[in-house]
């Protein structure tokens, strides 16, 4: 892989954006008072799956899919920002809403280890599950994402690039200790958003993989096992590679799951700034059904 200067590689992965269950209704409840919707529901697991066999990937494919949502730019649009980067940046009203009509339609958001254990081991669910994920480390993801999931009593998944930490415009070591307290998870999107398929050497793996991992559990003081893809982008020869250095599952966008690894290729649909709290609705049960 050739290497460029950190300052030109972060801009690049700042400018191209990164990265895309039951569900048991196709209704969409709009006439409930969203506060007064149990959200903070959980499925109590106190199984120890510890030694049990993991599940063959037709099984694991037989499954429903649980919807996954994939977040970035929390913000207004500019007047310079794009169309195609209009689609990886959600106005804050806009955002709100997909929160909003998730709660009113009875959704519990559900974290990693829940959807493993799901997929793996045939583990319990809530009625409706759904998991909000957020890439790329941006500061709007907690000034704004947290603040609004705590109405709800959601929790999220953070997949952050390490490289972004305490830089302007990002989170800060504190907001992420935050985040990972208030129960929210936080994994790696590499160190600087570069594209697993582009990486030819053993010291690729160590920068983009095994450091972030380490710097994860030395910030929040857990395990990391989680991983996302930068754009979402996968090869089947980076699986393994994955498997070696303790990551359990990995997350793609919207493409076609790999018919031996499911569990390194669970889809997300990225939500769009486009999209209205009704739109993204029915987006997500027609992806995921």
């Amino acid at each position: 892989m050739k290497h460029f200067p950190l300052s030109l590689l972060f801009l690049a992965s700042v400018i191209t954006f990164s990265c895309k269950n039951p569900v048991n209704s196709n209704t969409v409840n709009t006439g409930k008072d969203s506060s007064s919707v149990a959200t903070g529901f959980e499925v109590k697991d106190t199984t120890n799956y510890a030694g049990k066999t993991v599940a063959d990937a037709a099984t694991i494919l037989a499954k429903k899919e649980v919807p996954v949502l994939c977040y970035h730019q929390i913000r207004d649009w500019s007047a310079s920002d794009s169309k195609s980067s209009r689609d990886y940046i959600i106005p804050v009203d806009a955002f709100k809403s997909h929160l909003k009509i998730l709660a009113d339609s009875g959704y519990h958001t559900i974290l990693p280890d829940q959807l493993y254990n799901y997929l793996a081991y045939g583990a319990p669910l809530p009625e409706k599950p759904v998991m909000l994920t957020f890439d790329d480390t941006d500061d709007d993801q907690f000034t704004i994402g947290a603040s609004e999931m705590k109405k709800y009593g959601f929790k999220g998944v953070f997949f952050i690039m390490t490289v972004s930490i305490n830089r302007p415009k990002y989170m800060t070591t504190e907001q992420i200790k935050q985040l990972a307290n208030e129960g929210h998870v936080i994994e790696s999107h590499t160190w600087d958003h570069h594209n697993v398929k582009q990486y030819k050497t053993e010291q690729d793996w160590v920068t983009q993989i095994e450091k972030p991992k380490k710097k994860i559990e030395e910030l929040v003081g857990k395990t990391s096992e989680y991983f996302a893809y930068p754009f979402g982008l996968w090869n089947r020869e980076a699986i393994p590679e994955l498997k070696k250095r303790g990551v359990k599952s990995a997350y793609i966008l919207s493409t076609k799951r790999d018919p031996d690894d499911p569990l390194y290729t669970i889809r997300r649909i990225i939500a769009s700034g486009f999209w209205s709290g009704t739109t993204m609705y029915k987006s997500m049960l027609q992806s995921f059904h």
